[in-house]
């Protein structure tokens, strides 16, 4: 094999490492520490599905912001709070931790399952 070859399988086993470790600094918790969490009003609590799937079945206080346009929304958002984040089954939701962790957010939980755990 030439070396290229190997530098090209070195990038890609990188690439697979990098995006399925979970992100330091972000805790996944279970549905059940989630919804004890909502009692806290300090909480920022966000689900980053479509509208769609947010109009159809959401739990009350979560607030939507697909994941596709957190980027854009990320200085609605306050940096020193405590801040839960859900999807439909816990990948996007990882992805949102994540982009909230590269911009600083401090105290991020990711909702393991997701809704689909949820009820």
């Amino acid at each position: 094999m030439s070396i290229f070859s190997w530098l090209i399988i070195i990038l890609l086993v990188i690439f697979i490492i990098n995006r399925f470790t979970p992100t330091k600094g972000v805790n996944n918790i279970t549905v059940q520490e989630a919804k004890d969490k909502l009692k806290d009003k300090q909480i920022q609590l966000i689900d980053v599905r479509t509208p769609g799937e947010y109009k159809t079945n959401h739990a009350k206080r979560f607030k939507n912001i697909p994941l596709a346009a957190l980027p854009k929304k990320i200085n609605e958002l306050d940096k020193g709070k405590e801040t839960v984040v859900i999807c439909q089954s816990g990948m996007r939701s990882a992805r949102a931790a994540k982009i909230l962790k590269k911009q600083g957010f401090n105290q991020i939980y990711n909702v393991k399952g997701g809704m689909n755990a949820w009820y």
